[in-house]
């Protein structure tokens, strides 16, 4: 529970309290808390405030410009104070939701007594609130209004009646000018655009005078100089050209590496916003586009790893074993090491999570592998003419095809027809105070009942939803259910792996069906979603990976993949530096930013919490240093594979 805080004013009553609603992600800023004044030793709190010593300066002045609270009152980032002036006789309540839950019952936020006396209360600034002023002895609403609020600032709300015979009314003023919460932002990317600027300048400059430099060279020199150097740069031009040209998909390596720098950043907080975390429950935010777009890679390189392997001569039977290996290995890594850490003492089998983010990606992985041995192509078939050539890449994979509708019709059924005691049939709510507080146990319907009775307790015990609507269920985003369409999602990866071999140097054809595929997904995700967020026939949702969800972030895939597949490896316009670094050793860097993403120098002990200055810094600082480490590693030819 968040602990309420009491402060009296002089000649008045003054409560006040902390919003207990829309907190969802508090509980982990306090959890990192109790984690680093554990983890920290005092050699390296040292370090950690010299590093925050020589940042002061700029964040005091940067941070100055907000107009924090630097006394009284004090808020913290996404906060602020709103408090109520009670100029009314009677006692008045005050109830809240948020715009973002849905359906969601209204709660009590605080009361205050008549008499010209005042509450106070300080609330998330994350979300549009809809706050209501009702009044017990008139037993009506005396107002009601939504609003999003700034961080920082300090709000009054006055309920007063300007006469006798008019109704009360509330009136706001604005005590203290809040934050710019999205100016460490801005300045983030412009620093980062001017950063990456200078990367592509750079090497333009150094080629320009290598050039000036070559052009006086010849002028200085004879004809028979410049013969001779002809003839240099002919025998370089050839031995060049006898170099066998690298096999990779740069754009995959890049697309990976793309993909995990964003969940580095993410999983050590996004520099605090919203909009870096999971949504509370339906709806997309930048942290949900990450884990679908690692499964569809996953797709792609199965598809082109086991064509590679095929054609060395690799029998079937060693690919099981390869397989089962991978496997083996990424269920030991997501159960033991990451479900770890070593503030939780022994390991206990009352509180181990059993479902993860590796064990999904491990059980992903080898479904689609054994699609891929059983019933992949070894030979593409010669371009004869067939009625299905424009579609060679489906029908040549039918087998396959078969087994994910099936999966997905299961999915559909047991989500839609299996009963779930004290909920509707095909629930896919949060449960909680949502769809009016009718169904508080039903947290995730049928996905969340299947999870509870193969895991019991030992599953996540802190959903997204949990804060924001009050639900008591543990529900576990990496469950059974979400696993089936997780196969569906790698899938689709593998459908564009299949359309670069059977389309190999036809690149025309390559990106217009990237691009065909990218539509029909979005027009189906658009149509199950109603292009809402809570309104579909099946939401958009990643606790639950609905099949919209897929779909969305099956268009979303082809899009990027196909943008990079043109400019990296079609036009050569970018080799996918810095991205292509940490997306060659994408298990190094994973597993590494989870096991040290507690330790200094990729975080410390913040001293700054009033804005997202410095929490922002720090995330990018700690992603900054996991792309630099795969940088060193690929220069070394160093890559973690199992």
């Amino acid at each position: 529970m968040i602990p309420y805080i009491t402060n009296q004013w002089i000649g008045t009553t003054n409560h006040v309290c902390i919003l207990p609603f829309d907190r969802f992600l508090y509980w982990c800023e306090c959890y990192k808390d109790e984690q680093r004044k554990w983890l920290f030793t005092s050699d390296n709190m040292e370090l950690g405030r010299l590093l925050q010593a020589s940042l002061t300066f700029l964040i005091l002045i940067t941070s100055s410009c907000g107009g924090h609270i630097k006394s009284g009152h004090s808020v913290k980032m996404d906060q602020t104070l709103l408090t109520f002036h009670n100029q009314l006789p009677d006692e008045v309540f005050v109830f809240y939701t948020s715009d973002y839950c849905y359906k969601c019952v209204f709660q009590h936020l605080v009361s205050v007594k008549g008499g010209n006396n005042n509450a106070s209360a300080v609330i998330s600034t994350k979300f549009t609130l809809t706050l209501r002023v009702d009044s017990k002895i008139r037993n009506s609403t005396i107002c009601r209004w939504s609003q999003i609020y700034e961080e920082g600032g300090h709000y009054s709300v006055w309920i007063e009646e300007i006469d006798a015979a008019s109704n009360p009314s509330c009136s706001h003023t604005v005590d203290k000018r809040p934050n710019n919460a999205h100016l460490p932002l801005l300045v983030a990317v412009l620093l980062l655009a001017i950063i990456a600027l200078l990367f592509v300048v750079a090497p333009y400059i150094y080629r320009r005078r290598r050039t000036s430099k070559f052009i006086k060279t010849i002028c200085c020199q004879g004809s028979q100089g410049s013969v001779d150097n002809d003839g240099a740069h002919a025998s370089e031009a050839e031995h060049n050209a006898s170099k066998p040209k690298p096999t990779r998909l740069r754009s995959l390596d890049t697309f990976r590496g793309f993909a995990l720098t964003v969940m580095v950043f993410v999983n050590y907080g996004g520099g605090g916003y919203w909009f870096f975390q999971h949504a509370p429950w339906n709806g997309l935010t930048v942290a949900d586009l990450v884990m679908p777009w690692f499964v569809f890679i996953i797709g792609t390189s199965v598809v082109l790893a086991f064509k590679s392997m095929r054609k060395r001569g690799v029998t079937r039977l060693q690919l099981l074993r390869k397989i089962s290996w991978r496997t083996v290995v990424l269920l030991i890594l997501g159960f033991c090491f990451l479900n770890y850490s070593p503030r939780d003492g022994p390991l206990s089998w009352s509180w181990l999570r059993i479902p993860g983010v590796l064990q999904r990606l491990a059980f992903t992985y080898f479904a689609l592998s054994l699609l891929q041995t059983f019933w992949g192509q070894e030979e593409i078939p010669l371009k004869e003419y067939h009625w299905w050539n424009p579609i060679q890449d489906v029908v040549l994979y039918w087998p396959q095809w078969l087994i994910i509708i099936l999966l997905e019709t299961l999915w559909l059924c047991i989500t839609f027809l299996l009963p779930v005691p004290n909920c509707p049939t095909g629930y896919l709510g949060a449960g909680g105070i949502g769809d009016n507080g009718l169904y508080p146990n039903c947290t995730g319907g049928a996905a969340g009942l299947v999870d509870r009775w193969m895991f019991g307790d030992n599953m996540y015990r802190y959903p997204t939803c949990k804060e924001m609507y009050h639900t008591t269920q543990p529900f576990d985003p990496e469950g059974v259910l979400g696993t089936i369409n997780s196969i569906v999602m790698g899938f689709l990866g593998m459908q564009a792996g299949k359309i670069i071999i059977c389309f190999k140097g036809i690149n025309f054809h390559i990106l217009c069906r990237f691009l065909v595929w990218a539509v029909i997904l979005g027009i189906s995700a658009a149509i199950l979603s109603k292009c809402t967020r809570d309104g579909g026939f099946i939401p958009v949702n990643k606790n639950l990976w609905s099949i919209s969800y897929v779909t969305c972030m099956g268009c979303l895939s082809f899009l990027l993949l196909g943008g990079m597949y043109f400019v990296i490896d079609i036009k050569g316009w970018w080799g996918g530096q810095p991205f292509i670094y940490p997306g060659m050793n994408s298990i190094f860097v994973y597993v590494g930013h989870s096991l040290l993403g507690f330790y200094f120098p990729f975080s410390w002990e913040m001293r700054f919490q009033e804005s997202h200055w410095e929490w922002l810094f720090q995330n990018l600082w700690g992603t900054a240093l996991w792309v630099i480490i795969a940088y060193l590693l690929y220069r070394k030819k160093f890559f973690l594979k199992i």
